[in-house]
């Protein structure tokens, strides 16, 4: 069987659909698995063993001005990519007009996505040959397992959230080298967001950064991608105690440098879902978008969020002229933080109690 997984980006959701690539390999185990994703977005999905092949498209390059010879040249290679794969089935996570074209341009006869009501554009259900319909309230990691598993018959209802991510020994140099700059005991903070709406003030982690230092002696690396150094140097300038570190790593140097956090906090963003994937202890900071939906799978982590305001149902705004939700003091996120590490220490102590008893 050969199958198509679309999820063309961006990180976040990318990583939200990891697991759904572990539950195939585990109940199809001789199926060919390819794996449509967006080149800007594909680096976390490059040299994944799980994946037979990685077909990296730019639809950017079929947009916009450019001329309508080069636009359809460009189009015609990537459905030639597409349909060398004689897929037997398609699977449109995304749920895009876009997501669904390639679903139908790639040839397969049976092609899934979510019911018109969950797809992020209705209009892509024309694409599709079957659709699955998802319960409310469902995390947006179950949700993708959910069509999967109506889409190829199988039942992941209760399969394991794994995130097969896998890096390279370059990628562990990279995050042991900005490690040995800090030591052991460090935070990781990410002040950006897809939407301004998500922003925390980077002041505020900038005031953060100080209550880790003085009261845990934690010292914090501020991460930051292209286009954001400016953001994470308005943090370091609101932080009195200089014990912070700008660094602007790979995506999986980030995930190797999340493993040797003792703690993550951030708003609902890409590296925010690769901290998460890592296994690291991880404070969520989130407003327009919903906890249950996009944050931690782990129920140790914890989620600073205003529960006070009568405006956040199905909000999902990117820009807001209230914008309320993101008003939450550093006070209120390190108590998150202390209450985090806290979940550590108790685990830790089970199992070695644990360990006791037997």
């Amino acid at each position: 069987m050969k199958i198509l997984i679309i999820k063309l980006g961006a990180i976040g959701d990318i990583i939200h659909t990891l697991p759904v690539l572990s539950a195939i390999r585990s109940t199809f185990p001789d199926a060919a698995v390819s794996w449509a994703a967006e080149q800007r977005s594909a680096e976390i999905l490059r040299d994944n063993p799980l994946i037979d092949n990685l077909i990296e498209v730019d639809t950017r390059s079929m947009r916009g001005s450019r001329a309508v010879e080069k636009i359809l040249t460009e189009g015609t290679k990537q459905i030639k990519n597409l349909r060398q794969n004689d897929f037997d089935i398609a699977i449109d996570f995304q749920g895009l007009l876009k997501s669904g074209m390639i679903a139908k341009l790639s040839g397969a006869k049976s092609r899934w996505g979510f019911a018109r009501r969950d797809l992020r554009e209705p209009a892509a259900r024309v694409f599709y040959t079957d659709t699955a319909k998802i319960p409310p309230m469902t995390h947006v990691a179950r949700r993708s397992l959910a069509l999967a598993g109506a889409a190829l018959g199988a039942d992941f209802t209760d399969a394991p959230i794994e995130f097969p991510i896998f890096a390279t020994q370059e990628h562990e140099n990279e995050a042991n080298e900005i490690a040995a700059d800090v030591g052991q005991n460090f935070a990781i903070l990410n002040p950006a967001g897809g939407w301004v709406t998500k922003l925390w003030n980077a002041g505020n982690y900038g005031k953060l950064a100080d209550r880790l230092w003085s009261d845990l002696g934690m010292r914090s690396i501020v991460v930051s991608g292209p286009n954001e150094s400016q953001l994470a140097a308005s943090v370091a300038a609101a932080s009195s105690s200089g014990n912070v570190m700008l660094v602007e790593p790979s995506l999986k140097g980030f995930f190797e440098l999340a493993k040797r956090a003792k703690i993550y906090i951030g708003g609902d963003t890409g590296p925010t879902h690769i901290a998460i994937a890592a296994g690291t202890p991880v404070v969520g900071i989130y407003g327009p978008t919903e906890w249950w939906r996009n944050g931690s799978v782990n129920a140790d982590d914890v989620c600073v969020e205003r529960l006070d305001i009568d405006c956040r149902v199905d909000c999902h705004r990117r820009t807001c002229s209230k914008w309320i939700c993101m008003e939450i003091t550093p006070d209120a996120v390190f108590e998150a933080v202390r209450t985090r590490l806290s979940r550590i220490h108790a685990t830790s102590e089970q199992a070695v109690v644990s360990k006791i008893l037997r």
